[in-house]
């Protein structure tokens, strides 16, 4: 399944998140109904998640915090996101991969994405 991702006329991508808060660590989950799946772990406590959902797709990204805003669903577990300055191509690397998936949950957590980190045994 794909993220329903757009480009705005200014170049920005948006796209739907679906957040569920208060989990044991960040993580990117894949897609659901069209919507990236997060796992943050803040609690949806004064915009807390919000901005820890900001922080971590900037991270997955390498992208700057200042490129990531939310701009719709601010109060919701269902949002649309905004990033800017990069491609397409970008945000739909953030989801899993489905080979990968059917072997085991592959799980973005750090400020990398799994797929680029190269060269980590287990």
């Amino acid at each position: 399944m794909m993220i329903e991702a757009r480009t705005t006329r200014d170049g920005a991508i948006t796209f739907p998140v679906h957040v569920s808060p208060r989990a044991k660590r960040n993580a990117i989950e894949g897609v659901s109904e069209g919507a990236l799946r997060v796992r943050l772990a803040a609690p949806p406590i004064e915009g807390r998640a919000n901005d820890v959902l900001c922080r971590f797709l900037a991270e997955c990204l390498n992208i700057p915090r200042s490129t990531v805003r939310i701009v719709a669903g601010e109060r919701s577990r269902r949002k649309r996101v905004e990033v800017r300055g990069i491609s397409l191509s970008h945000v739909l690397a953030l989801v899993p991969d489905v080979s990968q998936e059917t072997a085991g949950k592959q799980e973005l957590t750090g400020d990398r994405p799994a797929a680029r980190r190269g060269g980590e045994s287990s």
